[in-house]
């Protein structure tokens, strides 16, 4: 709504779906919270030593906190590499005490890392989501923030990132938008609590709304098919992913 709360309530008819600007026939609708499979990433380079680290270790453990006891998590830590600390259970406690045992290392491969969290998600069912911590300063990658977002338009996972320092990185924010997730830029601790709660809150409740292109899809020819959702209801907006890859 107007404030940035999720609206709860919706019916299938207050949904509009277009693909390549054709409106569509929505076979499948489904509110309400829905299991979820969710991966944290935290950045431990040396960018991030002090402060940043203390609070994305503390974001990290309290974002676990908040998932349902059915939620699935993983916690992978960033540096030049991306490595599993805590596979991917329900175990919230050896995954808090894993994320506390981190400390900073080496430099920053952010978009190998996004790469490599999202191939680790994709055979997993259900709904998706990769939760980033990170100054969003990439420094050692061999992707280029090109491949992270042809990745991440191939993914089913929304993208949350909470970033740490003066500006938020527009690859960031582009990762968010596209996968109908969002971005955070967090200059002050005393916000850390209420960013938790909202993306906690938005992955909590969702609506699913499903349908069969009218225009079908060739085999062994992958194109991209942009996707609009449009609410019949003032005052109201929608964030959802701007597309796929056949």
């Amino acid at each position: 709504d107007a404030k940035g709360e999720p609206v709860t309530g919706l019916r299938r008819e207050d949904f509009e779906v277009y693909e390549i600007d054709q409106l569509q026939d929505v076979s499948t609708f489904a509110a309400g919270e829905f299991p979820l499979t969710v991966a944290l990433g935290v950045d431990r380079s040396w960018s991030m030593a002090g402060d940043r680290l203390r609070l994305a270790k503390q974001a990290s453990k309290a974002f676990l906190r908040a998932l349902k006891p059915g939620d699935r998590s993983m916690a992978v830590a960033i540096s030049s590499d991306a490595d599993v600390i805590a596979p991917l259970t329900m175990d919230r406690f050896n995954q808090e005490r894993a994320i506390d045992d981190l400390d900073p290392w080496s430099t920053t491969a952010l978009h190998d890392a996004i790469i490599a969290i999202l191939d680790r998600l994709e055979p997993e069912p259900g709904r998706q989501a990769l939760v980033v911590f990170s100054d969003g300063t990439d420094r050692y990658s061999r992707a280029t923030a090109a491949q992270v977002v042809e990745r991440a338009r191939r993914s089913n996972a929304l993208i949350y990132l909470i970033a740490f320092g003066k500006e938020r990185p527009p690859l960031l924010a582009e990762l968010a938008v596209i996968t109908g997730g969002r971005s955070f830029l967090l200059r002050d601790a005393r916000d850390l609590d209420k960013t938790l709660a909202d993306v906690a809150r938005e992955l909590r409740y969702q609506y699913l709304l499903g349908y069969s292109p009218s225009d079908p899809i060739e085999p062994d020819t992958p194109e991209w098919r942009s996707i609009r959702v449009v609410l019949k209801k003032p005052g109201l907006s929608v964030r959802a992913r701007d597309g796929y890859m056949t």
